[in-house]
């Protein structure tokens, strides 16, 4: 009997050998007839690997990438197991590394083409990603066809996706937009995952989440078993073009369990942060206050509800929020919405408004994502299962103009890809783009990449060469690129500068800023100088009149009016701030107090100005002070003298309704006789229009 047995086992053996010899495919499951008994240990040790592997691969939460490492030991004993390759692929499909899955899956189907029912689906869906897109929509008939009349009215509209997905990458591909895309590299990308990248205004800090063994209290997720997701936090040296080291901020911006950044303002010093830990997931904000990171604080109800928020990003002058949400009442799934500041009552607060919804133009009826809004304030890029997008999320962008939001449009091929791109942010002039992706030839599991616009094609140009050579008589030809010349107004402009001491020249860090809209009587900006620096940086709209105010203590208010013109092609204004410290007989000129042309009659464009300056005689219980006008030299002196006093007395009297003692008040009319620039220019005679004040004691 044992003979008989051997000789079988043996004949199933050469057949196997042969068959392989000849390059037929051979399903060979793992059982121990299969295999001599030299192979029985490494036979038990698969087996082993593969109910191990089973465990995650079946867990109710699937945990592939650790299923992967199992079953592919298994693998390396047994490659010709269509169920094993099956899974592999499967495994590979549900990781970053989707592309692998394909030769996996082409096995399993050429070993057992019934292996599973789902299989040609999923070799279509592999083929996808690898760009094979003639292969996808033939496995994806291939499906369609095998369906029974009940199966085939389920998964109908998924097929069709599926293939008009299909449709679109091959378009795209075809006609790809013209970019560089460059791996950061290190010392920013890691071994580790790196994705969620955001800049601030001039791209000198980046903020990313990154899952590495630094995280705060070295934790590991139970789930995944990847570290806990941080922030961190690296800045560019213009000088070499290079990113620093990231830092981990540690707490209280990071905590031990998932933190991950999702949005930064302008000027890289607010944050907004989303925790899944609460509510199924919510939006937090953070900000810089005396050189560090606050207590993160949730966002409100009209924000975070008890759905899921999962994307947040600040509007430019930083007065809303747009958001995504999965709360009903949307148009399906995640949608994108938009929170703007409100006035409470009566009062000078603000606060964040009812939520609003895009609309049907930008939400769709499957998710979007990652939303994040350009700092020229009217173009927003999101991400999009549904649009004309080539598989997964696409990136797509949509200008407000007129009232409405545009069509989105896709960003293209190869900024999109099969797989899912999604929480992409770009640089204020459109040039850089910057996104998280995986790539085999880069670092680790996933690495943060920059994307170089170049714009349409230029026309290619003939030049002539004046310079003459000896040999020949013509002068010579060469082929250049002409760049195009485009001349258009710049809807944005960056104010930045340095807040000094008008004495010392020293710089003042933490000394806060406020900005009005002047038209509006509302702050549109509120935020510190940079600590030992003393530098600031802000984007604004153009065709705004600004107001600025920078008050730090034991120092006077300072004041700057900044009238950006709607046609401006200035992309940036360097302001800077001198500040005067409380002294008896200090001048400080109030540049933000308008009256009516040759009257004492207030412009509304005044109060913010006027309420600063009564906050300041609030705080300051024992500062008397003298308000004087000042004219140029148009008209008569008597005339100017008489408009000057009665424009002070307008501003004195303002002061004493809003509850300041008017024995600490007094006013004084000038007139022309305290020039601070010249009257033989409209420059100079708009500067000696002024209204100061004078600390007479303190």
């Amino acid at each position: 009997m044992r003979h008989t047995r051997l000789f079988i086992t043996l004949l199933t053996l050469s057949a196997w050998f042969l068959l392989v010899r000849a390059g037929a495919q051979v399903n060979v499951s793992f059982d121990t007839d299969n295999f001599s008994e030299e192979q029985k240990k490494e036979l038990k040790e698969a087996i082993k690997n593969i109910k191990d592997g089973d465990d995650f691969f079946y867990n109710e939460i699937p945990q592939y990438r650790q299923a992967l490492d199992l079953y592919l030991k298994a693998n390396a004993f047994n490659p010709s197991n269509s169920l094993l390759n099956y899974k592999i692929g499967v495994c590979y499909l549900k990781t970053i590394q989707k592309t692998k899955s394909v030769p996996y899956f082409e096995k399993a189907l050429a070993l057992d083409p019934k292996v599973k029912p789902d299989i040609l689906f999923l070799l279509g869906q592999a083929y996808y990603l690898n760009l094979e897109l003639d292969n996808a929509i033939e496995k994806f008939e291939e499906y369609r066809h095998i369906l029974s009349p009940d199966e085939l009215k389920e998964n109908r509209a998924k097929i069709d996706k599926q293939i008009e997905e299909c449709k679109v990458a091959k378009e795209m591909v075809e006609h790809p937009v013209r970019v560089f895309i460059d791996n950061i590299g290190a010392p920013v990308n890691t071994t580790y995952y790196e994705y969620g990248p955001y800049v601030n205004d001039d791209e000198t800090v980046l903020m990313f989440t990154s899952c590495r063994p630094n995280t705060t209290g070295g934790g590991v997720d139970p789930i995944d078993l990847i570290y806990y997701e941080d922030i961190y936090i690296s800045y560019k040296d213009k000088s070499t073009d290079k990113w620093s080291e990231p830092i981990n901020p540690g707490r209280p911006l990071n905590t031990d369990s998932h933190d991950a950044i999702v949005g930064i303002s302008n000027d890289g010093k607010h944050a907004l942060v989303y925790k899944g830990s609460e509510n199924q997931g919510d939006i937090y904000e953070c900000f810089i206050k005396d050189g560090s990171w606050q207590n993160p604080k949730p966002l409100p109800k009209e924000i975070n509800t008890q759905y899921h928020e999962t994307s947040a990003s600040y509007s430019p002058d930083m007065q809303a929020i747009y958001f995504v949400s999965d709360k009903p009442g949307g148009y399906g799934g995640k949608d994108i919405y938009v929170s703007r500041m409100e006035r409470k009552g009566t009062s000078d607060k603000f606060e964040y408004g009812e939520a609003v919804n895009l609309g049907p133009v930008i939400n769709t009826l499957y998710d979007e994502e990652g939303v994040f809004m350009h700092p020229d304030g009217k173009t927003l890029y999101f991400s999009s299962c549904d649009h004309k997008t080539m598989g997964g999320y696409d990136i797509f962008k949509s200008v407000y103009e007129n009232g409405q939001w545009s069509t989105p449009e896709n960003l293209g091929y190869p900024v999109n890809s099969p797989d899912d791109d999604v929480f992409f942010s770009i640089s204020k002039d459109g040039r850089h783009g910057y996104f998280s992706s995986y790539d085999d030839k880069g670092m680790g599991q996933r690495d943060l990449f920059m994307i170089t616009f170049l714009g349409p094609e230029k026309p290619l140009l003939y030049q002539y060469d004046s310079v003459p050579l000896a040999w020949q008589a013509l002068p010579a030809i060469t082929l250049a690129l002409a760049p195009k010349v485009e001349i258009k107004n710049i809807e944005m402009v960056i104010v930045k500068g340095i807040i000094r001491d008008t004495v010392t020249l020293e710089p003042l860090g933490g000394v806060p800023i406020e900005i009005f809209d002047n038209s509006m009587n509302r702050v549109v900006g509120s935020f510190e100088s940079t600590m030992g620096t003393g530098q600031y940086m802000v984007t604004l709209n153009s065709g705004r009149n600004y107001g600025f105010a920078v008050r730090a203590k034991d120092y006077l208010i300072c004041s700057e009016n900044v009238d950006i013109p709607a046609s401006t092609t200035v992309r940036e204004i360097t302001k800077d701030f001198y500040l005067k410290k409380v002294e008896v007989g200090a001048k400080i000129i109030l540049k933000n107090i308008f009256f009516d042309f040759d009257k004492a009659t207030l412009r509304p464009e005044s109060q913010a100005e006027l309420d600063r300056l009564v906050k300041l005689l609030q705080d300051m219980p024992t500062l008397k002070i003298e308000i004087s006008g000042h004219t140029d030299n148009i008209g008569s002196a008597l005339y100017n003298q008489k408009l000057s006093q009665n424009r002070a007395k307008t501003v004195v009297d303002y002061l004493i309704t809003h509850g300041i003692d008017e024995t600490r008040l007094s006013y004084k009319g000038y007139g022309f006789s305290q020039p601070i620039a010249s009257n033989d220019t409209d420059e100079g005679r708009q500067q000696n229009r002024r209204t100061e004040f004078k600390v007479l004691s303190k």
